[in-house]
């Protein structure tokens, strides 16, 4: 059930949304539905919430003020080496920070995510 004031949705640019699809398939295991060759969904039962990749030329990265998204890992070694294997890129290696240590990586499109762990 939808929770008012709360967030339900998020959207993602993707320069290339075959390649972007593929990989979070293939390292989150999410879930996809297309809708034209333009948009893609991702449901909250793979992905943890509900959302989408649009088309775009554009890319999400923190360092021009994009929001991150941050990802849990029980195992932040072998998320990262999966991530490396199905084609994203190491944009920070792992860090400790208060309460974890966590990396930041780049999906095939470019866009910026992090993956924590305690």
């Amino acid at each position: 059930m939808d929770q008012p004031q709360r967030i339900n949705y998020v959207e993602f640019p993707a320069t290339d949304l075959d390649a972007t699809k593929q990989f979070f398939a293939e390292v989150f295991e999410w879930i996809f539905t297309d809708y034209g060759p333009d948009y893609t969904s991702f449901g909250q039962a793979s992905a943890g919430i509900d959302g989408g990749f649009f088309r775009s030329d554009q890319i999400a990265v923190t360092a021009r003020g994009s929001v991150l998204i941050v990802l849990y890992s029980t195992s932040l070694e072998d998320t990262l080496a999966t991530i490396e294997a199905a084609g994203g890129s190491i944009v920070q290696p792992i860090f400790s920070f208060p309460g974890g240590r966590r990396f930041h990586f780049a999906c095939p499109s470019g866009n910026e995510y992090a993956v924590w762990s305690e």
